[in-house]
């Protein structure tokens, strides 16, 4: 009964393309098109952020940036590049509800982050701040987090562990010391929450890593409640300086 129903439906609303809207073959996908013109991140890669290199490196090998000023998380990885397709499909998801395409996603992020997955305690998404939430209806950090941890993986998702103490203003149009600012000192752990947290390995959850600002004071105030190691993963993020 349930596949006749999807059939039906499917006859009365064909299943769309994620990124231009053009009819595929079942929800969730994209077109041909659209997919051959995403930039998946693949290695060589630094070894902590996850940046992408353009020239062949030794295992475990971390960019200039990294190891000038070594980031609170251990690795950061990402599915794809912040470009101007992956954004029409980010910003869809991010402020445009379409939230169907979080299960598509969240394989894509298991594929990306399956080494850090397999060594996660614990999922964590980061948080939207109360009012920004009531606006928006729904955290998109949160949704890729159930799809990747709970849905694929097989991890328990704390999706209320961490909490954004201010509202903070958007980070688009700041730079790298900007971001910092814009996000030092906003997240916390939940009060009541810090047995949950002591002496597991934490897999942040995000939608995009720009500079890694916000990336880097969740996991700031993660190690300081006491988590054991932090690191994260996100859909997408910028390889120029400062986004």
């Amino acid at each position: 009964m349930r596949g006749a129903g999807v059939a039906a439906l499917d006859l009365l609303l064909p299943p769309r393309c994620l990124a231009c809207g053009a009819m595929v073959e079942a929800n969730g996908l994209l077109c041909p098109a659209c997919w051959s013109g995403l930039s998946f991140i693949a290695p060589p890669l630094c070894e902590s952020c996850g940046l992408p290199f353009a020239f062949a490196v030794a295992a475990r090998t971390r960019c200039a940036a990294c190891l000038a000023d070594p980031p609170p998380f251990e690795r950061a990885r990402a599915a794809l590049i912040y470009d101007d397709a992956s954004r029409r499909l980010i910003l869809g998801f991010k402020h445009a509800d379409r939230t169907e395409a979080a299960p598509a996603f969240g394989r894509w992020l298991a594929r990306a982050g399956a080494a850090l997955l397999a060594d996660a305690d614990l999922v964590v998404p980061v948080p939207l701040h109360r009012w920004r939430l009531f606006q928006r209806r729904y955290n998109q950090a949160a949704l890729l987090a159930h799809a990747v941890g709970g849905g694929l993986a097989g991890r328990p998702v704390a999706a209320d562990l961490l909490v954004r103490r201010r509202r903070t203003p958007s980070q688009g149009g700041l730079g790298r010391q900007g971001r910092r600012r814009n996000v030092a000192g906003a997240f916390a752990l939940k009060p009541g929450q810090a047995d949950r947290l002591r002496g597991r390995r934490i897999l942040l959850i995000d939608d995009v890593h720009t500079t890694g600002a916000t990336l880097l004071e969740c996991a700031r105030a993660l190690r300081r409640a006491g988590a054991a190691a932090v690191d994260a993963l996100t859909l997408a993020r910028v390889t120029l300086a400062d986004g």
